[in-house]
Order: structure tokens, then sequence, then C-alpha cells
């Protein structure tokens, strides 16, 4: 499970690394959350990369009211194509997910310590996604992402069961192609990664700003989250009504 992650990298090296012409004003976020806009990288109609802000946490067509139905935030990816919410997405709608890093934590419950893990040297790379949009009542779109998940690496499992998809760079282009690329083909690049890709960075304290006084702070929402959340992405899906 991955429920923070970082995008820490000036917006012109995003750019220049997933390949994509469109400049948006996005700034680096250390401690990127749930519901919160990301970046994405996906191809348009005509195959070539293109950025788009999508919120995290994906509502499949179906949905009716999304403030009943779960934040599925992540998707497991061995599952994909047996649940209703992803198999549609991971057969034409799959994307790329810029970071520089993602966070753990571990530990007894109130002592939890966070860990930053990112690639050894530092540097860009891809998680694997899926999207959809979704309409509202009014006639609005709503773009929404999830993050795929695996098994964990040897880094990561003193951490966490699950660990996000980062995807082989020369794997984006394959991993992004639904025309040719079938959802079989795809799902066979969403292993683990390699036992030396990450580190795991021990942190100080929590990460996010000093909360207001009774606001929960992110490792506070993460403790809640890390025992909901694996409930929650694996809640059989709403049915689509027929």
């Amino acid at each position: 499970m991955c429920s923070r992650y970082d995008l820490t990298s000036p917006p012109e090296a995003v750019r220049a690394y997933f390949g994509y012409s469109d400049k948006p004003n996005f700034p680096p976020c250390d401690n990127i959350r749930p519901t919160e806009p990301i970046a994405v990288v996906l191809l348009d109609e005509t195959g070539v990369r293109r950025f788009r802000l999508m919120r995290w946490g994906l509502l499949p067509h179906f949905v009716k009211d999304p403030k009943t139905f779960p934040t599925l935030f992540n998707a497991r990816s061995e599952e994909l194509l047996g649940k209703p919410s992803f198999r549609n997405a991971v057969r034409r709608r799959r994307c790329l997910i810029p970071a520089d890093g993602f966070y753990e934590w571990t530990g007894p419950k109130g002592q939890r310590r966070p860990y930053r893990l990112r690639p050894d040297p530092p540097h860009l790379f891809a998680f694997a996604g899926l999207y959809e949009s979704w309409s509202e009542p009014d006639g609005g779109v709503i773009d929404t992402a999830t993050m795929l998940t695996c098994a964990p690496n040897a880094t990561v499992a003193p951490l966490h069961n699950r660990m996000p998809v980062i995807l082989a760079p020369d794997c984006y282009d394959a991993w992004l192609d639904t025309k040719d690329v079938s959802a079989e083909e795809a799902l066979a690049m969403t292993g683990p990664a390699l036992d030396d890709l990450l580190e795991a960075i021990p942190l100080p304290g929590k990460v996010c700003a000093k909360p207001k006084v009774g606001q929960e702070t992110a490792q506070d929402r993460d403790e809640k989250q890390d025992r909901k959340d694996e409930d929650d992405t694996n809640k059989p899906s709403q049915p689509p009504l027929l």
C-alpha cells in the first residue's frame, strides 16, 4: 500500500524525463495525499504523451455518489482483471504517475516511525497507474487515478506487506500503449522493484507541517488509513447498474 508520496523535482525536469510538451503550473510537493491532485502522464488519442492533473482516488463510471464510495487510491495488480472497479481501466486507461519517492510507517501503535523510500542514487521514476473520467450529475467531469501495488521487495518488506508498482523506464511505452499491448501483457510488468533499486531513509518526527490545535497530523491519518484502507481497497466493488 502507498498512501503518501512526493514529487519534488522541478516541473522542467519532470517534463524532460517523461517526454511531454505540456507546461503545467504544478509545483513540487513533498507530501502528496489521497484525494489531492496528482501529476499523471498518459497517451492522447494520437499516441502523444500528455500531462494531466487528476484526483488521487479512482472513481469508476458506475459510481452514483462519491461520498459513499471507498477512496480507491491503491489497486492490487494481481486482482485487477477480476474487479469491476479496475478491469476496464487496465485494458483501456493506463497511465504513469511521476514521483521522486514515497513513504511508509512502521512500529507499534502510537510510535510509528516514517521512512522515505527513494531510488539510490536519487532520480525520477514512475508508478504504474490507471485512470477514469467520472461524470457528475450536473454534466461536469472529474478525472481520477489510482496507483497499482504488488508484493514488497527486500527493502520494503520490513516496513509493509505491499509496495507501489515502480515501472522500469523501458516499460513506460508498453504500459501506456493500450491499443497494441493487452492488459495481460501489461500486468506482466508489475512485479516488485529490484531489491537494490530503493533505499529506506528513517525520518525524524512526522511527515507534515505542525498541525493546528485539534487537527490530525499526517501520521495520525496514516495510522487510521493503514488499518482501514487495505479493507477499503478490497471491499467488493459496487456492480454497475444495468
